[in-house]
Parts: structure tokens; sequence; C-alpha cells
């Protein structure tokens, strides 16, 4: 009887994961972030108010991710309008870098590829997947026509900022907790951006500040799914990428501490991203 449990078990979950390996689709996203910028000195409230909506409106731009058994590919939508940074009131630009990442995941093998760039020099950042420790939890809502579960996760994390106090660049740790909302009507662990790791599909991710939803999902297209992975740029490992990044990003802070200047027809750059 115990032979016969066992086997049945085994039969079971040899089934559930055929099954999950038939899916492949295309799930499009729209990210959107909180932007509560606060800029001490002689800057008028019109001025924040402009620097606000430049951030807000190039912050909300549009994802795809194409899945297939244990493979994924997030990246850009390409839009047909070009941005172009606006200068606001008081001469400041808004110019937000880094969007155009392509990230690749395969599960099964627990490696990813991601093809990024810092001040227009290409990375190719090979490395192992690192998993979230996720609280599952059993409260659920409907995204669509999908019913999701929640699951949480908490992290400690670092902000750098320039200070007006004494012209010195902070860095900041604080906790925060992301809420993810999934569908197990897809049982894969793929997900938008850097999350993964859940029973099924992520369908919105929310941090306080950042929230990613899901607007629409193809599956199983007339078309077969093809996932190209991204070849581009110098190759390197997470580690080795987040020192050359913290490096560039020390060397921009120390720029704009000492040419960053406000008034007098003078423009000033904020750049936020690679």
């Amino acid at each position: 009887m115990k032979t016969s449990i066992l086997s049945f078990g085994l039969f079971l979950c040899l089934f559930a994961t055929s099954w999950a390996q038939q899916f492949e689709g295309i799930a499009t996203y729209k990210t959107d972030r909180k932007v509560d910028l606060k800029m001490e000195g002689d800057m008028d409230d019109a001025t924040q108010a402009s620097i606000q909506a430049q951030l807000k409106k190039q912050f909300q731009r549009e994802y795809t991710l194409t899945f297939k058994g244990a493979e994924s590919l997030y990246e850009e939508v390409e839009s047909l309008e070009k941005p172009s940074p606006k200068a606001a009131a008081g001469g400041i630009q808004i110019m937000v870098s880094g969007g155009a990442d392509v990230l690749y995941r395969n599960l099964k093998n627990n490696r990813f590829r991601t093809q990024t760039e810092i001040m227009s020099k290409p990375f190719l950042i090979k490395d192992t997947l690192q998993k979230r420790d996720w609280v599952l939890g059993k409260e659920t809502k409907n995204i669509g026509n999908y019913t999701c579960f929640k699951a949480t996760f908490t992290e400690e994390v670092s902000e750098q900022f320039m200070s007006s106090e004494n012209d010195s660049i902070v860095q900041e740790k604080k906790i925060r907790t992301t809420t993810a909302w999934y569908t197990l009507d897809i049982p894969l662990g793929h997900g938008p951006s850097e999350f993964w790791g859940l029973p099924g599909l992520i369908l919105e991710i929310n941090d306080g500040d950042l929230t990613i939803l899901c607007s629409k999902i193809v599956l199983n297209p007339n078309k077969p799914v093809e996932i190209d992975l991204p070849t581009t740029g110098k190759e390197v490992t997470q580690k080795e990428y987040e020192t050359i990044q913290q490096k560039k990003m020390d060397e921009m802070m120390e720029r704009f501490k000492g040419d960053g200047r406000r008034g007098d027809g003078q423009q000033v750059q904020i750049r936020i991203g690679g």
C-alpha cells in the first residue's frame, strides 16, 4: 500500500511539472513610481512641481515578460514617441536612464543574464539566481480574470543622496517590504523585473514606491514563443557589476556636487539610473 501511495504521489508530481512546462506566452506590465522629491534652497513650488511631473512621466513605462517553461525574458517595449527631456522653470532638466535592460532567467538551471549599460558602456551580467524568502499569505484578490494570492518579503536597502547642509554624499539604510500578487492559474515561477520564485506567475508588485502591474496576458499564442538570450556587453558577475556601478555613481555625485548650480539661468541635469 505504501508503495502504491508513493508511486501515485510521484506520478502527480511529474504530471504537475509536465503540465507547467506546457505554459508559454507573453505578459505585458506597466510601471509607475511614487515621486516625493524635496529640494532645498531658493527653488519655488512651481519648479518643484514641474520636476515631480517630469519624473513621474519618465517612470511610467511598459514591459513584456516572454515566458516558456523554465525560461523568461523581460524587456522594455520600445516607444514610438522618443522621450526628450524638457527643461522646467529655473533650467532644471530631468533625465531618467537605465530602462533598456534585457533580463533573461532560466529557473531550471538557476542562472540569469542581464544586458545593461553604465554611462553608455554595455555590460552582460551572468550569474546565479538568488531566491528571496517569500512569505506566502492567504489573502486573495482578482487581477483581471485571474485569482491572485498575496506574498511578501522584507529586506534592508541603502539609498544615497546629496545633502545640502554639508554638501556631501549621505547614505541611509531602511527596511522595505515588497508585496507580490501571483496566480496559480499559470503555475510558473516567473515575474517582472527582478521578482520571481513564487508558485505562480507574478501579476503585481508594490514596494511602497514602485508599482508593476500586469495589464495583458497572451497564453499559448498561435505563433510559438521564442526566447533569445542577451549577448551584448562585457561579461561580469553581479558583484563585479555592482562595484563598477558604485564607482560610477560616486563619480557622478562628486561632479554634481561641484557643478550642480541653480539659478542665474544655469541648467542642472538630474540623472537617475546607469
